[in-house]
């Protein structure tokens, strides 16, 4: 029988490889790119956006990330789809072991820093004028240690970058992300590198700032100067929550996070992402900092009065305010005590909705069941002795409502959502005097399925304006 040969990539290279921005790569490819509200629609397939590293079919209500785009779009395997990305660099090759021999796998390869430069004056200067970062904080991070400049010769050409080093408990080198000081954009991780070590500084308070890249980070502590060290700081280098965790679990007194992500789709989708990730492991105290510009670098032009990038909000978190105050006036009328009767009631109406078609109904349906099981959650806040005031309901709701998890059909939520109140049920009717923790818990699953439920609404509302938009389009190209 055949054996086919298994070609292996380094966790560096896919993260590489997913994190493409697919307008840019597209664009390489050839493809034209329609403008459609804060994305990018294929001229060859009007169905499918890109924004970012991310996707959407609108027409099979499905998506993913840049690998997926491409075994989809091209029709190749998952090795063509990361190699295509990585500009042609492939994996390494391996035939697959007969079933009476069996190997070791081979190891990985070992992480080492890149040869030093013997100064820093081109990052230096990288860094302060044309990314705008305070000289202290440049000086701050060299000399801790985490930040030097690199030389590298490729071609006999000589390549210098920024490196930004992370390193481990015991203040070993685990991690490098190199920035390029050139003309061309170029930034990676260094091959080996330790996804949990990423660039971070660890201060004294319980405070910690969570960014997706070094220069963010820096930019920040530049905007923020005064005490800066007693906090603690860590950049992703992407969206994965492995640094994060890390840091946490290092630093049990870091209690209060603050995800500073970029603005944009992709980072929105990644601060949700994140806070679910945080909840479920018992973090309460979280907050969203998201730079009024693209990203934190952009923020620090913007406050030089220079021109910067704007921020680019993701469509759900726009329509969510005006749905979230409809659900919120709703819940003003709603009665606690009979949320588990009706939300089942609305949920089986909405299904039967949607089978025939009766879409509005079915989003006021939603809309209903969504302001029973946030009255509920008031219910339980006021128990606690933390009730929230009748003018933030509507942002108390709103500040559940992430575009994560929100891309699949409408079609089935009903099921999931009964599933959710099964479980709230379950909990809130379990015998015996309850301590406020479990109290609390309540709370949040009550008003975690008010967010599932209006996700519903906001879900069906941005179709609707994209479908719209997609029709103005078309009827301007006729």
């Amino acid at each position: 029988m055949l054996r086919i040969p298994y070609i292996h990539f380094t966790e560096e290279q896919k993260q590489r490889a997913s994190s493409v921005d697919l307008v840019e790569f597209l664009r390489q490819q050839g493809e034209k790119l329609l403008p459609s509200g804060r994305e990018k629609r294929l001229g060859s397939d009007h169905s499918i956006t890109v924004s970012g590293n991310r996707w959407y079919d609108h027409s099979a209500q499905q998506g993913g990330g840049a690998i997926s785009f491409v075994q989809k779009f091209y029709g190749v395997g998952y090795a063509e789809a990361v190699t295509r990305l990585l500009g042609g660099e492939q994996g390494e090759t391996y035939q697959p072991v007969k079933q009476q021999a069996r190997e070791p796998p081979m190891p990985s390869q070992p992480f080492v820093l890149p040869d030093a430069n013997p100064d820093m004056r081109r990052a230096f200067a990288y860094l302060t004028k044309k990314r705008l970062i305070g000289s202290k904080v440049v000086n701050a991070f060299a000399e801790a240690g985490l930040l030097y400049e690199s030389c590298e010769k490729f071609n006999n050409m000589e390549q210098h970058n920024a490196v930004f080093v992370g390193r481990d408990e015991h203040g070993i080198a685990r991690h490098a992300h190199k920035r390029g000081l050139g003309d061309q954009p170029f930034k990676r991780n260094v091959i080996g590198s330790d996804a949990r070590c990423s660039f971070h500084h660890i201060g004294t308070s319980r405070r910690l700032y969570v960014f997706e890249a070094p220069i963010d980070l820096m930019s920040f502590v530049t905007l923020y100067q005064k005490d800066w060290q007693k906090h603690s700081y860590v950049a992703l280098c992407g969206t994965s929550e492995h640094a994060m965790l890390w840091m946490l679990e290092q630093n049990p007194k870091l209690q209060r996070i603050a995800l500073c992500l970029d603005h944009d789709a992709a980072g929105i989708a990644a601060v949700g992402r994140l806070r679910e990730i945080l909840h479920d492991k018992g973090y309460r105290d979280i907050a969203v900092g998201l730079p009024g510009s693209k990203d934190w670098n952009s923020e620090l032009f913007a406050c030089c009065n220079l021109s910067a990038e704007p921020g680019e909000d993701h469509p759900q978190m726009l329509a969510a305010p005006s749905i979230c105050e409809r659900i919120a006036g709703l819940a003003e009328k709603a009665n606690a005590r009979f949320a588990a009767q009706q939300i089942p009631l609305l949920l089986k109406g909405y299904e039967r909705d949607l089978q025939y078609g009766r879409f509005d109904q079915a989003m006021e349906r939603m809309e209903s069941a969504a302001a029973f099981a946030l009255v509920a959650a008031l219910r339980e806040r006021r128990q606690l002795l933390e009730p929230v005031a009748e003018a933030e309901v509507a942002a108390f709701l709103q500040g559940e409502v992430w575009p994560n998890h929100n891309q699949h059909a409408l079609k089935g939520r009903s099921d999931e959502l009964m599933a959710e109140l099964q479980r709230v049920m379950a909990n809130a009717a379990a015998p015996g005097i309850r301590t406020k923790p479990e109290k609390e818990a309540i709370a949040d699953a009550w008003l975690h399925l008010a967010a599932s439920c209006t996700k519903t609404v906001v879900k069906y509302e941005t179709d609707l304006q994209e479908q719209q938009q997609i029709e103005t389009e078309v009827m301007t190209l006729c």
